[in-house]
């Protein structure tokens, strides 16, 4: 029987109000844009990628690409769901629609826990580095530093993420950008001899460590991707939601292309991918040394502490809205569901204050129960674009059935290149069983989502007895 449908779930815990009403639209186009060019260029990309290059050498290009390619298709998804209704919940509130409650609680509360992780690891970072410049404040004190500022700047108005956000993506954007021309400049050989193609087939060859350097590559390349997903979120707030978060994901895709691929076929075109350098002083660094730029390593430094004070900010903001609307649709403590000034300030500060007790797990426990929290996050990109297909599977049918007019972006080649994405998705997964690392990850995962999921098809069973009452 086919049902009508209906606005998402309500995102405020007052009844008869929605999010649209409740937050504020502080951000604008600009924003949306500025936030979708910096999700894609992260201290992942700037640093972790040198990991991947170590384990994969020049094939990280490919590694790249292919994950590149099931990020676009994802995002498509997330865009064509986003413009038709736009929530700050986002995909979870979508999964609740479509599949049931458990369905959101999963998808949302894994989210909310990688987000709020990623703010523990973003923060020991750049407390790090901040320490090596200025030693005589701890790296811990750094660390409370930026995570008092970034809550609070988050506790007075949307519009001011937005505005952080802007500014750090264009230094980011910026220093990528130069990156690319000087790359290019030196492998036309301006910058002395071209090298060729010797990076690329000698020291081993293209694929120097076989099936299993790919594999140690493929999880670290993905992890760079987490966190795109914020746009959709963001796009809710803003002043126009379908139309902004429509245009956001369609530059989305030669973003990727041009600033990952494009990258990193620079670097291992430009310096050895087994360079010990590449992994321990960065991808990027080492090049600039390589062509003889002044100053690289402090210029790296500083993108890189750019590029994780960004991260911070944009999973602040995300955690919290994604906690704010799980709340308001009964997934959580109602506490969590207040709302200041057209910002959700409970769900900033539990967000901050999650985020801050993981640090001090990472200093206590660094080998238990931090390691296990990223573990668990590490992971749970994976389940939440796993739900992200099902949900989009069955919405876009409906939507077609019932409302077509909404379907302002469509995702490509539905419902083949939905299912193959899916397929991708449980290829990763199998890849990461293949391991004893992938494995521990995955039994922890499991864990909680089995605790997750149970939790959202309890409500869904009291909804339902509920409602059979009424």
């Amino acid at each position: 029987m086919s049902r009508t449908i209906t606005r998402s779930p309500q995102d405020s815990p007052d009844a008869g109000q929605n999010s649209e009403s409740v937050l504020s639209h502080g951000l604008k186009q600009r924003h949306l844009s500025m936030i979708t060019l910096g999700g894609v260029i992260g201290a992942g990309l700037f640093v972790g990628s040198g990991v991947g290059i170590a384990a994969a050498g020049p094939a990280i290009v490919l590694l790249f690409m292919g994950t590149g390619a099931l990020v676009m298709l994802i995002m498509r998804m997330l865009g064509e769901m986003s413009a038709a209704r736009p929530s700050t919940g986002s995909f979870s509130v979508h999964a609740e629609e479509e599949i049931g409650s458990w369905a959101g609680t999963t998808s949302g509360w894994m989210y909310w826990l990688m987000l709020c992780a990623g703010v523990a690891a973003e923060a020991t970072a750049a407390g790090t580095i901040m320490h090596s410049w200025v030693s005589f404040i701890p790296a811990y004190g750094w660390v409370a530093i930026f995570m008092v500022f970034f809550c609070a700047s988050n506790l007075t108005a949307v519009k001011n993420f937005g505005e952080f956000e802007f500014w750090f993506s264009a230094v980011k954007v910026a220093a990528i950008v130069a990156f690319l021309v000087l790359g290019l400049l030196g492998i036309l050989g301006v910058f002395g001899s071209a090298p060729g193609t010797s990076h690329l087939t000698g020291h081993g060859g293209f694929f120097p460590t076989g099936v299993a350097g790919l594999a140690a590559g493929l999880l670290t390349t993905i992890s760079g991707f987490a966190g795109l997903e914020t746009v959709t979120i963001a796009a809710a707030e803003s002043d126009n939601p379908s139309r902004n978060v429509a245009r956001a994901v369609r530059t989305a895709v030669w973003r990727i292309a041009v600033f990952y691929i494009g990258s990193m076929a620079v670097v291992v075109t430009l310096v050895p991918w087994n360079d010990p350098k590449v992994a321990t002083d960065g991808p990027y660094v080492t090049v600039l040394d390589q062509l003889g730029i002044p100053a690289a390593g402090t210029i790296m430094q500083i993108v890189v502490l750019v590029a994780l004070l960004s991260a911070m900010n944009a999973n602040i903001y995300g955690s919290s809205r994604m906690a704010y609307s799980l709340v308001s649709r009964g997934q959580g403590p109602r506490f969590l569901g207040k709302v200041t000034r057209g910002v959700p300030a409970a769900a900033v500060l539990a967000s901050c204050v999650f985020g801050f007790a993981a640090v001090i797990a990472g200093i206590v426990w660094p080998t238990t129960v931090f390691a296990w929290l990223l573990n668990i996050a590490g992971c749970s990109v994976l389940v939440v674009w796993s739900i992200v297909c099902l949900t989009q599977l069955k919405m876009r049918r409906r939507l077609e059935r019932e409302s077509p007019e909404l379907l302002s972006v469509r995702m490509w080649g539905f419902p083949y290149l939905t299912w193959l994405t899916l397929a991708g998705i449980l290829g990763v997964f199998a890849v990461m069983a293949a391991n004893a690392d992938g494995r521990h990850q995955l039994i922890g995962t499991a864990v909680v989502v089995a605790v997750l999921a149970g939790a959202g098809h309890l409500k869904q069973r009291r909804d339902r007895q509920a409602a059979e009452s009424a």
